[in-house]
């Protein structure tokens, strides 16, 4: 999987303002929404919150992937945010989140969304990448960044 192709500058936002995961959640679907690749956000936002439920999508080093399977969704699509200021996620590490990556998927289509959540999960791990992205200063250059 090649994130370029699942990701542009439309589907980045440098500045959400959101202080829960809730509102988090919401920003980044309303991301999904305007740039058209979701049509029934109610079912997207009941695919995510099913999924956090069962176990939060708060992972390590202020990274959270909210994420779901939804028969509204046909592709994988997915969009990044980072937030101006931490938000408690629920995470493993008990930290707050700053960059957060949602993804969708159709129910029956396993093979691409695990491996997306795996490539991103390693794009990740490195300390250097996460902070090269919470600084950047566009669009253009987190893709840069996660592409390279």
């Amino acid at each position: 999987m090649n994130l370029k192709t699942v990701l542009t500058t439309d589907t980045i936002n440098l500045h959400l303002k959101g202080s829960t995961k809730k509102e988090i959640i919401n920003e980044l679907l309303d991301i999904l929404v305007k740039t058209g690749k979701i049509q029934d956000r109610e079912a997207a936002l009941a695919a995510v919150m099913d999924r956090e439920e069962k176990m939060s999508t708060g992972m390590k080093h202020g990274i959270a992937i909210p994420h779901g399977k939804s028969a509204a969704i046909n592709d994988l699509v997915a969009c990044i945010g980072i937030s101006d200021k931490p938000v408690d996620f629920d995470s493993l590490d008990h930290l707050p989140c700053r960059i957060f990556i949602m993804t969708l998927s159709p129910v029956e289509k396993t093979g691409p969304h695990l491996q997306f959540l795996a490539e991103v999960s390693l794009l990740f791990k490195s300390a250097e990448k996460r902070e090269e992205i919470l600084k950047a200063p566009s669009p253009e250059e987190i893709l840069k960044i996660l592409t390279e």
